[in-house]
């Protein structure tokens, strides 16, 4: 899809040719779980500056390993009135019962969640506690409270595709690893708790998303900073396993699109409109960064590719049908895969600290051991 369409709908959306806009006024005070994480920080980030939103964030987060509070530096400071952070776990309902009351807490965003599927196949407990146990725990508070509950959720939960078709809401789920089934899990307690309770809920399943700000034990950092650095770049299998890829940026601004528009007890697919296999991602990364950033000895970075041993239940192919985004409230990605691939290696050329200083002692040995490089 060319850019100028991407824009022309976006225009078509923000003018109101497809739903009545909201404003979001009736969310004063949004819960965002997981705020500090990738796609929650970058939400933040977000719509901190969006002109229809007033409100105050109440970010959540246990500060896991992928919990950073450097995502959000000077957030704080620049929204000292409207931001505030509070280190919890949402599988504490007493803790986040407090939350509720003593913000008034009248909208959340859901994002906590533990997402890395290696980590789910390695040690899956934590991924049933905190995405079923701990969305169950927001669902409760959440009753007869809050104006709206949005989930976060992913195209995961739909198992695996073969070499056609896409994932619409309507495609039956199959999760395939811990992770997957955690979340479906969790997607359906949200729809319960809409038919049962009446709990205003819209849910979103994503495809895959990269940026600023993602943990480097994701294929798409891995590959950044490994090439960065003339390291290893591990590739599962022969690497022809298909994601759907959406710059992080275009994720948020859907998600803020369905809390003020969206139907409630409805669900809607964010896709990129972007294909590629996981070894085509690669070699682009590879290419990009020898452009950027030329070896001194003049070696290629493709060169530095390793072929590793699959992991359990890797699925072949995940392809997102947007469509009822689309049309519905006029969403499309602004981002090309190029664009948003460019953007997000410049962003971490340009912040070696963050870099330096996320990639902890736990990071290295969990690569060290998960890739046995």
């Amino acid at each position: 899809m060319a850019t100028s369409q991407r824009r022309r709908m976006r225009r078509n959306a923000e003018n109101g040719l497809f739903t009545k806009p909201s404003n979001g006024d009736f969310m004063k005070n949004i819960l965002v779980t997981g705020g500090c994480g990738f796609i929650g920080s970058n939400f933040i980030h977000y719509l901190l500056e969006q002109p229809d939103f007033t409100g105050r964030i109440i970010n959540v987060d246990k500060l896991t390993y992928a919990g950073n509070p450097e995502n959000l530096a000077g957030i704080a400071e620049r929204f000292s009135e409207r931001y505030d952070f509070i280190k919890a776990d949402i599988c504490d309902r007493e803790a986040m019962s407090e939350i509720f009351n003593n913000y008034k807490i009248d909208a959340v965003c859901h994002f906590a969640a533990e997402s890395h599927v290696d980590r789910s196949i390695a040690e899956p407990d934590s991924f049933i506690k905190t995405n079923i146990f701990g969305t169950f725990n927001l669902l409760e508070l959440s009753r007869n409270r809050v104006a709206l509950f949005h989930h976060i959720s992913t195209d995961e939960v739909y198992g695996s595709l073969g070499k056609d078709g896409f994932f619409t809401e309507q495609t039956p789920y199959r999760p395939n690893s811990p992770y997957s089934a955690s979340k479906a899990s969790s997607d359906h307690l949200v729809r319960a708790y809409n038919k049962t309770y009446s709990l205003p809920v819209t849910i979103s399943n994503c495809s895959n998303n990269y940026g600023p700000y993602q943990f480097p034990e994701k294929l798409i950092p891995l590959i950044i900073l490994n090439s960065l650095e003339g390291k290893s770049l591990p590739v599962y299998g022969d690497g022809r396993n298909i994601r759907d890829w959406l710059y992080v940026e275009d994720h948020c601004r859907a998600v803020w699109l369905i809390m003020k528009n969206g139907k409630r007890g409805e669900t809607y697919n964010i896709g990129g409109n972007c294909e590629m296999r996981n070894i085509d991602v690669v070699r682009m990364i590879c290419d990009i960064i020898d452009e950027m950033v030329p070896r001194d000895d003049s070696m290629l970075r493709r060169d530095l590719i390793t072929f590793v041993k699959d992991r359990p239940g890797h699925d072949l192919r995940y392809a997102i049908d947007f469509s009822k985004l689309q049309r519905e409230l006029g969403w499309v990605p602004d981002e090309s895969f190029e664009s948003g691939i460019r953007k997000t290696i410049k962003w971490h050329i340009d912040n070696k600290g963050w870099v330096d200083r996320v990639k902890s002692g736990e990071y290295m040995s969990w690569i060290e051991r998960h890739y046995n490089l």
